[in-house]
């Protein structure tokens, strides 16, 4: 049931139109990961329940997931997370919606790199990115992988100077996701 509403979210995030002949691609169970990696420590941590949607017709595409379903290996590490950095109770969703800039037609099987650009939004604060990945379109699905840096001060993210050489300025952000036709 909560796939299913984060899939009808994702939709009205989206805002796409449900016009005749336009072909959608979606995921509940995308993976988004992050690592920071600093002298004095690495962290990292995996969302295995990220949505996605993209429409083939316009190349337009969203990702959406909740913050606290990032799992780390350190519960206490995962417990401030949430509660000291990213707020996850004012501030439960990271979304990004945008756009891929390349003509291509993913519904010809084939490997494509693409760019997409758009707006992220990540602790109330949207910043326009863009994104490099591959897709890989098969007959029934479309193959996603991507990886971009964020810094966490462009998004507000407060880190207390006690962990500030704890935290790169720059964290590494990875995402796989198998979409299938809808």
């Amino acid at each position: 049931m909560r796939t299913k509403v984060n899939l009808i979210l994702l939709l009205l995030v989206v805002q796409v139109s449900f016009v005749r002949g336009q072909t959608l691609y979606g995921t509940s169970a995308g993976e988004v990961s992050f690592y920071s990696d600093t002298p004095l420590e690495t962290i990292e941590a995996v969302n295995k329940k990220t949505g996605s949607i993209i429409n083939v017709s316009s190349r337009e595409l969203a990702v959406q997931m909740k913050i606290s379903d990032f799992v780390f290996p350190n519960k206490l590490m995962q417990e401030h997370f949430n509660e000291n950095y990213l707020e996850s109770e004012k501030y439960p969703t990271a979304v990004f919606k945008g756009k891929i800039k390349e003509q291509i037609d993913l519904t010809v099987a084939g490997s494509y790199v693409v760019t997409a650009e758009g707006g992220l939004t990540i602790h109330g604060v949207t910043k326009p990115v863009s994104v490099k990945g591959t897709i890989v379109s098969t007959e029934s699905a479309l193959k996603l992988d991507f990886k971009f840096q964020i810094r966490p001060e462009a998004y507000n993210i407060e880190v207390p100077s006690l962990v500030i050489t704890k935290i790169a300025e720059e964290i590494d952000v990875t995402g796989k996701m198998t979409l299938v036709k809808k």
